[in-house]
């Protein structure tokens, strides 16, 4: 028999409250879209339970490895295991994992850990790291990189690229297909993807297969529409992204530098890309933007919104609509890497 996947106890009492207030409420419409009731429900709970005032670096990191509990059910016979890799400023701590199924010769994900460049780490996205193994066939290399404000930019940048260049090198050793290698990350994470993508380009290492942006932070001057449509009350909100973007980078000066904010890059020649925004999210502009971008420098790419979903949807684990989305962007990402999803084929 099978084993199912597990869900933390919190996040199982968490799924009845929150399927029992998404039948309760008024519908919540904003720029032509419609919140799914899961989603409303959410936030009314996140709203009594995780206040999104709060400006504590520590009670932040806390919050966000406790989110844990409401993450995606973790799936039985994906195998872990860390080492320390050599980094621009001493050893960088990765995680792999790997499923029991996992052929030799399988695709890699070097996978960069959202939380505003300021909170997060391996443990805080190690249940949708479990999923996203077992769901592609792939190995998964998170990365622990430093974080603001101990080590502003470009401290994360220079981590995670190291990461990849020491993936690109080991692939043989992990038993790898070197040909498919993809970066990835969330939010933050997607920002640390998209640059190593052109820092691979503009800086001769091997270019990665395909690079995944999950709500991807692309422009540091929040100069998007959607920062201001929603600029709160739907989890992120504009001022945590100014807490965080003040914390890893303060000067103004640089927010257009293409090595901060993806959306002033030249995208030419970059990997294939993956990008999955939400509708109500406040960095949905910048990502759509960036894939906008990419789509016009010759890049292949699939725009993908979930409309009626908001930011974190893909760690979120407690709801019908956020467990169909996060499986279809591993699906997604299961066919581009096996080279059979019609839009990234050239």
């Amino acid at each position: 028999m099978t084993a199912t996947p597990s869900l933390h106890p919190v996040g199982r009492a968490a799924r009845v409250l929150i399927g029992l207030l998404a039948r309760r409420g008024d519908e919540i419409v904003r720029d032509g879209r419609r919140l799914a009731p899961e989603m409303r429900a959410v936030l009314a709970v996140a709203k009594r339970v995780a206040p999104t005032n709060d400006r504590d670096i520590a009670r932040a990191r806390i919050d966000i490895r406790r989110s844990v509990m409401v993450g995606p059910p973790v799936p039985p016979g994906v195998h872990t295991w860390e080492r320390d890799i050599p980094g621009p400023a001493g050893d960088v701590r990765v995680r792999f994992y790997r499923d029991a199924d996992t052929e030799p010769g399988a695709p890699a994900i070097c996978f960069f850990h959202g939380g505003g460049w300021v909170v997060g780490d391996l443990d805080s996205h190690d249940p949708p790291c479990r999923v996203l193994a077992q769901r592609t066939g792939a190995v998964v290399m998170a990365v622990d990189y430093r974080l603001a404000p101990e080590a502003p930019y470009p401290a994360a940048v220079e981590d995670c690229v190291a990461a990849y260049a020491w993936l690109t090198k080991h692939a043989g050793e992990l038993g790898v297909d070197a040909d498919r290698l993809a970066v990835m990350g969330d939010s933050a994470g997607g920002n640390l993807a998209a640059l190593v993508a052109l820092a691979a380009r503009d800086q001769g290492l091997r270019a990665p297969a395909l690079q995944v942006l999950i709500y991807p932070g692309c422009d540091f001057t929040m100069g998007q529409p959607s920062i201001d449509t929603f600029a709160e009350g739907f989890m992120l909100t504009s001022e945590s992204i100014r807490w965080f973007r003040n914390l890893y980078l303060p000067d103004s000066g640089a927010w257009r530098d293409p090595a901060v904010s993806p959306l002033f890059a030249d995208p030419t020649g970059v990997a294939p890309a993956l990008v999955f925004t939400a509708g109500f999210d406040p960095l949905r502009d910048e990502g759509r933007a960036y894939a906008a971008l990419m789509a016009q420098a010759g890049v292949p790419v699939v725009d993908r919104c979930f409309d009626d979903l908001i930011h974190g949807f893909y760690n979120i684990g407690i709801t019908r609509a956020t467990l169909m989305a996060a499986d279809e962007v591993n699906r997604t990402i299961a066919a581009a890497l096996a080279g059979s999803h019609p839009s990234l084929q050239s």
